[in-house]
């Protein structure tokens, strides 16, 4: 059987033939199995107190019956369940850590359509969990559950200021006001919609709101930081000084600067880089960035003497990298930013505030932060029915990217990766010019069809 976990979770179409409130209610048994003890969670019960969890959902409806289906799987393994209702992805992992919990629940499939959902599940302290006790979990699936009766059996009850406390953080936060700054902000009609608002105008900043009138069904519909184009109109017309866009659960940031043009993840991370280690807190010297990071990014780093930590694609591993060794931020392309001083996941909404906190701190529009990176061309082609797991070895494949990095030497770079959930390789090919890219691209993805198909 395929594993049940993917890269971000257990996600899917909801009430599909895999995310069903079934399968809820067996993954929070399984999970109080395996999370609800330990230290604390032991200390509590000899104290006569139960482990206690968070749980959390964003707009979607299915939302309404799978965080139900977790809060009764839960409460019959005997957990204290308080639920927050509908907050970001990382109010939740803050709140977990901000209440001492033992662990908590995340009901979202960030930037995914609405009719999909899935399960994202935090360790004590607000954590992602690694591969090996999401295995745990995924095998006590099958096993005996806890079956508490009386006063044994857990409470479920509404955390009542998730919101406050998770915005009061974000001001907190902040190492500069945004008096004078006029933001449009999309929300993507999701999780960030009642909270990102409120912490932006508490900051000082004008607020214009787009995508923010959630209503179940049109989480990600058009809007956020997947439909990009929708924030450039509104800066334009608004005559703003900088557009913020977050995807469903309010994980992601990218930001569009007044001339409507896009400001990818890569740039707001050599951004904030620069901004901590203008303010001596960027820790040992070093941005943690994935294989897919832009080598303009790389290039601007280089030259401002901070070292730059890649590894594979995934949040999860940025943060693994950040955790293992005490870096202070990182993140992907794609939005996903870790400030670590203040969060243990990637937060859209602390990333937009600190990008414009650093606006007004040295005086500078976006556009002028972000010319400080030279955003190199990248092309990426699918390459769909291959054997993925044959791509690792293969000496004509490894022959064909040699001789493409050596005509492309330093104005370019090569990656190819297999897909995590599909038969596809993914190819990518950086160069000076978009049309050199594509071709490069287009000639090592022949090769890979050619060697690997199936």
């Amino acid at each position: 059987m395929p594993r049940l976990f993917g890269t971000d979770g257990v996600r899917g179409l909801a009430n599909g033939e895999v995310l069903t409130a079934e399968l809820a209610l067996r993954v929070a048994q399984a999970a109080a199995i395996v999370l609800g003890t330990g230290r604390e969670a032991d200390a509590r019960r000899s104290a006569g107190k139960r482990p206690t969890a968070v749980v959390a959902r964003d707009p979607r409806i299915s939302g309404e019956f799978l965080v139900s289906a977790v809060a009764a799987g839960l409460a019959s393994s005997g957990v204290d369940v308080l639920d927050a209702g509908v907050i970001p992805t990382p109010a939740a992992a803050f709140l977990i850590a901000d209440i001492g919990a033992d662990f908590g629940v995340m009901i979202s499939a960030s930037h995914n359509p609405a009719p999909d959902n899935g399960i994202k599940i935090f360790a004590r302290g607000g954590t992602k969990l690694p591969d090996v006790v999401e295995d745990r979990i995924e095998a006590a699936l099958t096993q005996p559950k806890w079956t508490p009766t009386g006063g044994d059996v857990g409470r479920i009850r509404r955390f009542a200021d998730a919101e406050d406390r998770y915005v009061v953080h974000l001001i907190e936060s902040l190492p500069h006001r945004l008096d004078g700054i006029h933001v449009v902000l999309d929300t993507a009609n999701g999780a960030a919609a009642g909270t990102s608002p409120e912490a932006f105008t508490l900051a000082g900043a004008k607020v214009t709101l787009i995508g923010a009138d959630p209503d179940g069904l049109n989480i990600n519909d058009g809007v956020g930081s997947t439909h990009i184009d929708n924030l450039k109109r509104a800066v334009l017309e608004a005559g703003a000084d900088v557009g913020i866009a977050h995807d469903g659960d309010a994980d992601r940031c990218l930001a569009v600067d007044a001339n409507g043009n896009e400001v990818s993840g890569d740039q707001i991370m050599a951004i904030l880089a620069l901004s901590l280690k203008d303010r001596g807190k960027l820790a040992k010297n070093t941005l943690v960035a994935t294989v897919m990071s832009n080598l303009g990014l790389h290039r601007c780093m280089a030259a401002h003497g901070i070292e730059v930590v890649t590894t594979a694609v995934g949040d999860r591993y940025v943060l693994e990298e950040i955790n293992a060794k005490g870096y202070s931020v990182g993140g992907e392309q794609s939005g996903h930013v870790i400030l670590s001083d203040f969060a243990t996941t990637g937060d859209g909404a602390l990333t937009g505030l600190t990008l414009l906190s650093e606006m007004a701190r040295t005086g500078k529009t976006l556009a002028e932060l972000a010319s400080v990176m030279t955003v190199f061309p990248q092309e990426l082609v699918n390459v769909r029915g291959v054997d993925r797991d044959r791509l690792k070895g293969n000496e004509v494949i490894a022959a064909a990217v040699a001789a493409v990095e050596e005509e492309l030497g330093e104005t370019g770079r090569v990656v190819l990766r297999p897909s995590g959930t599909e038969p596809m390789i993914r190819v990518m090919v950086e160069a000076a010019d978009d049309e050199t890219a594509l071709a490069y691209a287009q000639r090592l993805a022949d090769v890979v069809k050619s060697e690997l198909a199936v």
